[in-house]
């Protein structure tokens, strides 16, 4: 986490807190931050805030605002050739840092080969063992379904490690919707997944009404199946369950028939924390094609990633942390607005990054550049805006009242003293903020949501509405009050 203080234009870092983990003991890296001098480390896991549920907190009370860059390859390699050229982890986390985020999902593929990406798309390492006997239709031995491969584990709890140290949360994705059926894309993964019959040397058939597609698999149909996920399940909070830095998603986008067995998967989880020394949060994406938001509000999640609209999000009631991910909005999509239109609706903005193009197949246009203006304009606002919630009393704020501030985008803490207000204009111009509630006077500061560009302004008196015009035109613009 960063503290900022906003001077003439200029972000000035103060401090920068990161991740440690629990003790394990021993040798074993437990995620601890070496070298931090900031005392400002995190002191536990995730949990919801007590006084302001939009938001986790880390144990300090403080509020944890998460948001940054997630890409599909960032944990299995993945590419048209097997093996899959490996994929700059570190790399990654310097680009993260460089854009100040603090959260990514980790990806994760069911299947081996197949899918999205081509027929001869393939995704390594696999949590499962392939001694054979047999080959499986990728051409490669038969999985094991009983003996878990240990590099793929080694590989999962070092890179929460090595992102602790960075100050970056990671939400470990558990099962993917994606790969069990076609999503009528006419690119079918089931074929390269270890739970298709003719895959595994265990007599475990995830297809048992033979359409070709695995969909049965994300649901409680089969108990042998869901006995076998669940122990997958209890593999992965063995393997980072000490570490802080940590947080869980049932399923990219499983069907709209998975809504039940994602509760029960969520129930598994915290069961089966409830007897360790700590618990993370557990959060559900809202299923697709077919989903609906009251599933996710009325689950047993702690957080939720909703599907809305990018250019107008729905306001936060405190119900669930929301996750404003765009990949559940309009899938490779996004613009700077969307950020700050996010935050001050009291949602946490988490972008799908085409990053590196490694794959375009995902519907990044097979010129994407990842330096275009549009794509750098998001990292930065995102960074940006986290900025912004360790300065403000986040804590204390919620998104405005109808009419509070005339641009409909604000977050507001509208006491008679120690207010704050944070208002947003979309295109700039002039607004008007309902002052009535507060006493006294308040310090004025504008931010220019395009170049990063700060100005201090005149003080103005509260206890009335008054009206601000921006010094940045027509840019969108961050207006800051406070006292």
């Amino acid at each position: 986490m960063i503290k900022i203080k906003l001077l003439l234009g200029i972000f000035i870092v103060v401090s920068i807190a990161s991740c440690s983990g629990g003790g394990s003991g021993g040798n074993v890296d437990n995620g601890n931050t070496p070298g931090d001098t900031t005392g400002n480390v995190a002191v536990g896991p995730l949990k919801v805030h007590l006084d302001n549920s939009r938001y986790f907190t880390d144990g300090s009370e403080r509020i944890i605002f998460l948001t940054g860059s997630h890409t599909w390859c960032n944990f299995q390699d993945c590419g048209d050739t097997y093996p899959p050229s490996l994929f700059n982890f570190s790399g990654y986390l310097d680009f993260l840092k460089t854009y100040n985020h603090n959260f990514f999902r980790l990806w994760r593929a069911e299947h081996a080969r197949g899918g999205e990406g081509g027929d001869d798309f393939w995704f390594d390492p696999m949590p499962y063992m392939r001694p054979g006997p047999g080959t499986a239709l990728d051409g490669k031995p038969r999985f094991d379904l009983h003996r878990f491969n240990e590099i793929y584990f080694a590989r999962m709890r070092s890179r929460v490690i090595e992102a602790g140290k960075r100050g970056i949360y990671v939400s470990i994705m558990l099962f993917n919707g994606w790969s069990v059926e076609d999503k009528n894309q006419e690119r079918n993964p089931w074929p390269g997944h270890p739970l298709h019959r003719a895959n595994n040397i265990n007599g475990i058939d995830g297809d048992p009404n033979g359409n070709s597609q695995g969909e049965e698999t994300h649901t409680l149909a089969n108990p042998s199946v869901v006995a076998l996920q669940e122990t997958y399940v209890r593999k992965v909070i063995d393997t980072v369950g000490d570490l802080e830095n940590v947080l869980y998603e049932i399923s990219n986008e499983s069907h709209s028939g998975s809504v039940e067995w994602q509760y029960h998967m969520i129930d598994i989880i915290k069961q089966y924390e409830a007897g360790k020394l700590k618990q993370h949060p557990v959060g559900m994406t809202i299923p697709w094609p077919g989903g609906d938001n009251t599933d996710l509000f009325s689950s047993p999640a702690d957080w939720i990633s909703p599907n809305g609209d990018v250019d107008s999000p729905a306001i936060a009631d405190g119900k669930k942390v929301i996750l404003f991910d765009t990949d559940h909005l309009c899938g490779i999509c996004g613009d700077p607005a969307w950020v700050w239109k996010s935050l001050t609706r009291g949602c946490n903005p988490v972008f799908m990054d085409p990053y590196d193009r490694t794959f375009i197949a995902s519907g990044v246009p097979a010129d994407y550049d990842p330096g275009n203006a549009n794509d750098m304009g998001i990292r930065k606002s995102m960074g940006w805006a986290l900025s912004f919630s360790n300065r403000i009393n986040l804590a204390a704020m919620a998104p405005c009242e109808a009419g509070m501030a005339s641009s409909d985008y604000c977050l507001a803490h509208a006491a008679e003293a120690d207010a704050q207000y944070l208002v947003y204009l979309p295109t700039g111009g002039q607004v008007t903020v309902d002052l009535t509630r507060t006493a006294g006077r308040l310090q004025v500061e504008w931010f220019n949501a395009t170049t990063g560009q700060a100005q201090i302004a005149a003080e103005v008196d509260g206890g009335a509405a008054e009206t601000f015009v921006s010094p940045f035109g027509s840019t969108h613009s961050i207006l800051y009050l406070f006292q």
